[in-house]
C-alpha cells in the first residue's frame, strides 16, 4: 500500500463488507430460524416446514456461502489495493 489513506480506505471497505455479511448471517440464522419460522413454516421443503429446515440445514449452508463470498470479495480487494500474495510456484 502506498499510504495512509490507502490503508485506511482498504480496512474502511473490509470492514463494510464484514458487518454486511453479519447482518446477512444474523437474519438467516435468528431471522429465519427463530423470529420467522411461522411465516416460513407454511411452506415446506421435501416435507419439512421451511422454518424447520432453516434452523436445521439452511443457516449452516448460508454460513458455508458466506465463507466462500467473503474469500472472493477479499481476493478482488486485495488485487484492488495491491495487497495480495504472490503464490509460489514449484
Amino acid at each position: 500500500m502506498q499510504d495512509k489513506q490507502e490503508a485506511h480506505a482498504y480496512w474502511k471497505e473490509n470492514i463494510k463488507l464484514l458487518l454486511s455479511l453479519l447482518v446477512v448471517w444474523f437474519v438467516v440464522s435468528f431471522g429465519c430460524g427463530i423470529l420467522f419460522v411461522d411465516e416460513l413454516d407454511k411452506i415446506t421443503v421435501s416435507g419439512f416446514p421451511l422454518g424447520f429446515w432453516f434452523a436445521q440445514q439452511g443457516s449452516i449452508f448460508s454460513f458455508v456461502a458466506i465463507i466462500f463470498f467473503y474469500i472472493w470479495r477479499m481476493n478482488v480487494l486485495d488485487h484492488k489495493y495491491n495487497v495480495y500474495e504472490e503464490e509460489e510456484q514449484s
